[in-house]
């Protein structure tokens, strides 16, 4: 009989390794041979003669720890487009006649929403047409089951065992289940949308278009927090898509702009933004959704294209209404996601030199996998002269503007993740400040009078997000305001057990997606939910999100007060408008 100790390694064993398997979406046959050799395991130990030396016994013990990690390699997480819906034998929609052809859908489990998922709206940017306008897409024969979502943009990605610790550890939130253990592709073939909408009689409804962030680097249009689902469910037609991301959709060269017939280059996810718009315009009507009342949102990056898209001439009419939601490039000097053409230029050319290509015809015979890597030296929008003519600040201060009115706001933890790592304790405080604000630093330290290391952190992050983040949102409601356009403002203050009030942490509850059941939430959060869901549904709606029994929620024409979504739902004075005006003397704004 085998003593207490192996059986307790055997078992520590098969648990970690059963967690690893779990945690990287291998396949499920990776668990059965796991338990599979764990009973082999037993029955050679069984067999060693009595007195056999311990080297033996180790040497076993060795060879299954080499056959598990065969197992963990040979069971590598398989590739598989995501579903549109979850659950088994869903219900198809029925058929939907848009301009290429025509396509079905599936409906929930629960028979409210329908989804309509990988429907492209330009064709595939691949071989001649990388670094290209899009293009209209082909027709198709037959019907198109839209049933799963397209790959995301050609991105960077990590091994699904990082992704999960991320999940665990930023959002501590985690799902075991064996029904998601595969990864979902990434191709450069990713120009289709998505497209959600309520179940059952339906005309003329209000359409909202998500653009998703990631840094203009990484991100998909199919993630939980941001599901069309949750607005669907109320009336509204909700559509996502993915555009071109990283060195795919952001790249600049010479070369590019004198082969374009519009002379653009630089702006190719942008440009696919307004594609998607197009599309929309042309086939929404289709789905039962009114082209004339269109929104459009976005998150972070998504954000960023969506102020941009606020004053491009190509965007003119495709939308009245925007949301945007902790990113803006509308400041004169944007603090990401934004530079001049100039350097547009040389960033292109350098990556050329590092790949050895001396014309743009080279470049397109790289794989995808060898210029994805590039991406965080291409992810920024630019004044190409096409999409955009001027600086969106330009644009604003001459009066020009798409959006007949504007939701938008910034979370009180914004900097949080990215100033996770970066300690802040008292001494380095005021280092850290006069470094950034110079001959103005006495001004910001009179600001913040700090007297321990986590008073200090906690001011660090404030600024670190007033600088990144929260000022360009005032930047905005200035120019808002200064071309009458009615401009509400919000800050996102609600801790919770998952992301809270971190960078991204208001989608779940401003899209309605707070999942049921979870004890990661409170009443208050699903309270609060419905609170911010009713205000974006009269945005979408009306251009003004009040209504009868929501708290008052005025134009921030002075741009002195915005509404604070968190324990309570009401109006706050902006408490750092001193510091964003020391910050625009910094930057000679």
């Amino acid at each position: 009989m085998r003593s207490f100790g192996f059986w307790l390694v055997l078992a520590l064993t098969v648990l970690v390794f059963a967690a690893l398997l779990e945690l990287n979406k291998n396949s499920v046959w990776g668990f059965i041979a796991l338990l599979a050799l764990a009973v082999l395991y037993v029955i050679a130990a069984a067999k060693l003669p009595e007195g056999t030396k311990w080297i033996a016994k180790f040497g076993l013990w060795l060879l299954f720890a080499a056959l598990l990690a065969g197992v963990f390699l040979l069971s590598w997480p398989r590739t598989k487009r995501v579903p549109a819906a979850e659950g088994r034998s869903l219900s198809r929609t029925e058929t939907v006649e848009v301009s290429q052809g025509s396509l079905r859908g599936v409906i929930t489990a629960d028979g409210r929403v329908e989804v309509f998922a990988g429907v492209p709206y330009a064709k595939p940017p691949v071989g001649e047409l990388r670094w290209k306008e899009p293009q209209d897409p082909d027709k198709w024969e037959g019907v198109l089951e839209a049933d799963h979502f397209a790959p995301m943009s050609m991105q960077p990605t990590s091994m699904p065992l990082v992704d999960s610790l991320k999940q665990i550890i930023g959002y501590h939130d985690y799902k075991i289940s064996l029904s998601d253990n595969y990864v979902a592709p990434v191709s450069e073939d990713s120009l289709y949308l998505n497209i959600w909408r309520p179940a059952g009689e339906r005309e003329k409804l209000p359409v909202l278009v998500f653009i998703h962030g990631g840094s203009l680097q990484t991100g998909q249009p199919w993630y939980g927090d941001y599901s069309g689902e949750g607005l669907a469910r109320q009336g509204v037609i909700v559509v996502n898509m993915g555009y071109r991301l990283g060195v795919f959709g952001f790249m600049a060269a010479e070369e590019f702009a004198a082969e374009s017939p519009n002379g653009t280059t630089g702006n190719y996810g942008l440009l696919d933004q307004i594609k998607a718009l197009e599309w929309v315009r042309d086939n929404i009507a289709a789905f039962g959704g009114d082209p004339e009342n269109v929104t459009v949102s976005g998150e972070s990056a998504g954000a960023a294209c969506v102020s941009a898209l606020c004053t491009s001439p190509l965007a003119k009419g495709l939308f009245r209404r925007a949301v945007i939601e902790s990113s803006t490039v509308a400041s004169k000097e944007p603090p990401h996601s934004f530079r001049l053409f100039g350097e547009a230029i040389k960033s292109g050319k350098e990556l050329m030199e590092r790949h050895n290509c001396a014309s743009v015809s080279e470049l397109r015979k790289l794989s995808a996998k060898e210029l994805v890597s590039e991406a965080y030296t291409q992810h920024h929008i630019t004044v190409d002269g096409y999409a955009l003519t001027e600086t969106p600040y330009e644009s604003y201060k001459k009066g020009v503007h798409n959006e007949e009115a504007l939701m938008h706001g910034y979370n009180k933890e914004e900097s949080a993740a990215f100033i996770l790592f970066d300690r802040t304790d008292l001494k380095s405080f005021e280092s850290k400040v006069r470094k950034t604000f110079g001959e103005l630093a006495d001004e910001v330290l009179a600001l913040y009078p700090v007297s321990s290391d986590r008073e200090a952190a906690s001011a660090w992050a404030e600024i670190w997000g007033a600088l990144f983040f929260d000022r360009a949102h005032y930047d905005l409601n200035v120019l808002a305001a200064e071309n009458g356009i009615p401009v509400y403002e919000y800050t996102f203050t609600k801790k919770n057990g998952r992301l809270g009030a971190w960078h991204s942490g208001e989608m779940v509850y401003l899209y309605g997606n707070v999942p049921e059941g979870s004890r990661l939430y409170t009443e208050r959060d699903r309270e609060l939910s419905g609170e911010m869901t009713a205000y974006l549904l009269n945005f979408v709606k009306y251009g003004d999100p009040n209504e009868s029994g929501l708290p008052a929620w005025p134009v921030n024409s002075a741009s002195d007060e915005l509404m604070e979504f968190g324990e309570t739902t009401s109006l706050i004075k902006e408490r750092k408008i001193a510091l964003y005006e020391i910050m625009g003397r910094m930057k000679n704004d």
